[in-house]
């Protein structure tokens, strides 16, 4: 897989974890159980779990988004897609397992794992930019 395909699929992950994000919201809304100014920030999160899950479980996919496309990106600026080719996907494997797990739950033993992927994203993003200098 190419770091720019890696990068799509990433891209299209963090829709989808928007889409589930908000699928709970859009669903009152849509069957008029709740008006659609019913959620200001300013009120506390009366969400179920799951969506609360799937809220920050899509704000860290926009977390490392940025940083992993401009890895991506920089590699092809420079012609040097082969650099990070390798491994992007381990990087896009391990932004699905951290979203996945966050979707599961939050015992303590569950943030751990989604911290242990969250810092192999982190190296694998470190290594790819190395490859690059």
């Amino acid at each position: 897989m190419t770091g720019m395909t890696a990068l799509l699929l990433f891209a299209l992950w963090t829709l989808l974890m928007m889409f589930m994000s908000q699928g709970y919201r859009l669903s009152q809304i849509m069957t008029f159980k709740q008006p659609v100014n019913a959620y200001p920030r300013s009120i506390p999160n009366t969400d179920p779990a799951f969506f609360v899950r799937a809220r920050d479980a899509h704000a860290n996919c926009l977390e490392n988004l940025p940083v992993f496309g401009a890895i991506v990106l920089a590699a092809a600026a420079l012609g040097q897609s082969a650099a990070v080719d390798g491994l992007a996907y381990y990087v896009l494997l391990a932004r699905v397992a951290q979203s996945v797990t966050h979707l599961i739950g939050t015992t303590v033993i569950l943030v751990w794992i989604r911290a242990a992927f969250f810092l192999i994203q982190v190296a694998l993003m470190i290594a790819m930019a190395v490859n690059l200098l």
